[in-house]
């Protein structure tokens, strides 16, 4: 008997990690397509004859459809469910990829690229509230963690992609390749179950009673679970509604997209975006040099995003978002100091290399994970899909403006300088998580949402009673 019961338990854990995990891989489309651009810009920027303000309009369009998905995604998630968003989704990642490889102009390219930023919008914004339901609380970190590992794992997948196909330019091979796992996450999603929040919310219990059964080690755990989300559910209010007329809301909802602009502030997108073109800087002339610079810079990512999975659980998301600004302040700091020297010996070359590798270290264990795990955790129930979906739009319209902006502020303040202003930026998000940050480490979300609506300061949305 003991042995039926630790096996039964075995197979739900392996189940919630297999559901875990195909929804993370929305987020390894995210990073292919946030990575694959830097290293097919040199080259179809000399094939399509486009300037630097054209190649900020083809980096920064994917935001704007992304911004734009999210937006659809908040409508569509509440309406029709997670799972559908997720399925949208998927379909756009292949339409988006092959339209990509073919554009014959840069305007049918940034067409393609806005396609492409709906598909990352609808998953920006689903993947991370489907997990948040689906994970059980002691791991909710962790598995939310993951869904940022695969979009470093895209990222270094779409690098080392480009440097294979760089040796021939063939940049609508570096675009198109990507529909290969977008039919992988379509497969996958139809075997995913419906979250059981949402189904609560649409009055499907019974359902939802079965989701949990199949996720939780024991039906006493599952139906305990459901007994807290039908009492999150009495409040009448949502949405717009209930932005308008509870004060609480909005504090909230503020405060997820302040997270948001906190995340792209940091300067770790134009590092993404534009790593082929800081190798540049930097003195690494080679095209060769530059993308096997770029394939370093998302190993490091991948690999520094393991240790957010292993302390966001134990160690907590506050000191791990103090820990991780200070280090990214101090990268680009020492990069736009050495940037300053002017002609730098080959020590300070690799140096500086050094110091993007810090910066990186500081993101990928930090705000990368952690500014979705918290915006996921802070929303009330009722209001999850509206707070969500500012806070997405908010991540991608900051997006939008660090992108379109990068190569215009290298021309106007220099290189050393817009990476110090960077490293400014950072010590202000320091100050601003000791100040506004609430810890929600092994706090269930129902727990955060009462501490929330009986107006308790937003630092300590995570206290226990």
């Amino acid at each position: 008997m003991t042995t039926a019961i630790h096996g039964s338990g075995r197979c739900h854990v392996r189940f919630t990690f297999f559901v875990c995990f195909i929804v993370a891989l929305a987020g390894l489309l995210f990073g292919l397509d946030i990575g694959v651009i830097a290293g097919a810009l040199p080259f179809l920027s000399q094939d399509l004859h486009i300037n630097n303000q054209q190649q900020e309009w083809v980096v920064s369009s994917m935001m704007l459809g992304a911004a734009a998905g999210a937006l659809a995604a908040g409508w569509m998630s509440a309406r029709l469910g997670r799972k559908f968003s997720l399925l949208t989704a998927a379909v756009l990642f292949i339409a988006g990829s092959l339209f990509s490889a073919c554009s014959p102009n840069v305007a049918s390219l940034i067409v393609a690229r806005i396609l492409l930023g709906l598909a990352v919008g609808m998953s920006s914004y689903t993947a991370p509230i489907y997990l948040s339901e689906i994970a059980p609380e002691k791991i909710r970190g962790s598995m939310i963690s993951m869904y940022q590992l695969m979009i470093a794992l895209g990222i270094l997948t779409a690098y080392l992609s480009d440097t294979a196909f760089s040796y021939s330019g063939s940049w609508r091979w570096m675009l198109g390749i990507i529909t290969i796992p977008a039919v992988v996450l379509f497969i996958g999603v139809l075997f995913l179950p419906g979250s059981p929040r949402w189904l609560a919310a649409r009055g499907r219990y019974q359902e939802a009673q079965k989701v949990l059964n199949m996720l939780r080690s024991s039906s006493v755990l599952a139906s305990k679970e459901l007994e807290e989300i039908c009492k999150s559910l009495k409040t009448k209010q949502s949405g717009w509604s209930l932005f308008k007329e509870n004060s609480n809301f909005r504090r909230v909802v503020f405060l997820g997209g302040l997270l948001q602009v906190m995340q792209q502030f940091t300067g770790m997108n134009v590092i993404m975006y534009y790593a082929p073109k800081i190798f540049g800087i930097a003195g690494f002339t080679s095209t060769s040099n530059q993308m096997w610079g770029t394939v370093i810079v998302g190993l490091v990512n991948v690999l520094a995003t393991f240790i957010a999975i292993g302390l966001v659980d134990r160690w907590g998301r506050k000191p791990t978002l103090i820990l991780g600004f200070l280090v990214m302040a101090l990268g680009m700091f020492a990069l736009g100091t050495f940037l300053h020297l002017g002609a730098l010996t080959e020590f300070q070359r690799y140096f500086v290399i050094v110091m993007l590798m810090l910066f990186i270290v500081g993101f990928a264990m930090s705000a990368g994970p952690l500014i979705w795990v918290l915006c996921a955790e802070i929303q009330p129930l009722k209001g999850r899909d509206f707070g969500m979906t500012v806070s997405t739009s908010t991540n991608w319209i900051a997006n939008i403006i660090v992108g379109a902006s990068f190569l215009t502020m290298l021309e106007k303040l220099g290189s050393a300088n817009t990476f110090l202003m960077y490293g400014a930026m950072n010590i202000i998000f320091i100050v601003l998580t000791i100040m506004l940050i609430p810890e929600t480490k092994n706090v269930s979300l129902e727990h955060i949402e009462r501490n929330l609506m009986t107006g308790k300061p937003l630092r300590e949305l995570g206290k226990r009673d």
